[in-house]
């Protein structure tokens, strides 16, 4: 089950985002709001996967807010101005519903949000992931990946001679990967069975580096000896 909120100035425009919600047997709508502050404030005790937004409204665009929401909340925005398409893909909106839009429309966008967080959650069998990268999907093999660095809101996926940047924290993508993934540092995550040499500060991959902190040191050295992978 997907849950969302929506906040959007015009009650009119959230009586219909109510309306297609409850229709949706697969989304559960727990709250609407006209006030943008108070939506963060929910946010902070009731975390959700969607977050329907409208863009124009007043004391905080939907543009602004969104860049305060939750990393891993997912966003549609609604809106009836049209020239803002652009700029809210940039921000990785995962659709932009124009007003007025009917149920069908508004069922395909929660459609691609299931898939999205299905994705997202679920390790694939045959020993790989799936991450979106701009406007596509892309299959990672767990053998091909060398380590996970976090940058900012984003995480580059290293392979030997690729890196795939994707909107996600290192705890969300911690979550997604197999055990023989392990931290090094606060921003790396890296993978025991690539590595082949162990220093201090760092390990090395065949075409790469990635650094250690002291207080991960210690357990990335057992780990290793346990795995006899080094």
């Amino acid at each position: 089950m997907i849950t969302a909120i929506a906040i959007d100035d015009e009650p009119m425009a959230l009586e219909v985002i109510k309306s297609h919600a409850s229709k949706v047997p697969f989304l559960s709508l727990k709250d609407t709001f006209t006030n943008a502050i108070k939506a963060l404030e929910y946010l902070k005790d009731n975390p959700v996967n969607l977050i329907f937004l409208d863009i124009k409204m007043p004391d905080i665009s939907g543009m602004e807010l969104a860049s305060l929401l939750p990393n891993d909340s997912l966003i549609v925005f609604t809106t009836a101005y049209s020239e803002h398409a652009v700029l809210s893909f940039e921000l990785d909106a995962i659709d932009y519903l124009l007003k007025p839009f009917n149920l069908s429309r508004f069922l395909k966008a929660c459609q691609k949000a299931q898939e999205l967080i299905s994705l997202k959650n679920g390790t694939q069998s045959n020993g790989s992931i799936f991450i979106k990268t701009g406007y596509e999907q892309v299959k990672i093999h767990f053998d091909d990946l060398l380590f996970c660095e976090a940058n900012g809101n984003y995480v580059n996926f290293h392979l030997e001679n690729q890196k795939i940047l994707s909107r996600l924290t290192l705890a969300e993508t911690e979550k997604m990967l197999p055990a023989h993934f392990i931290k090094t540092h606060r921003s790396f995550l890296v993978n025991l069975n690539k590595i082949i040499k162990l220093e201090r500060h760092q390990v090395s991959f065949k075409t790469k580096v990635a650094p250690i902190s002291g207080s991960y040191y210690d357990l990335l050295n057992d780990k290793l000896n346990q795995s006899h992978s080094f």
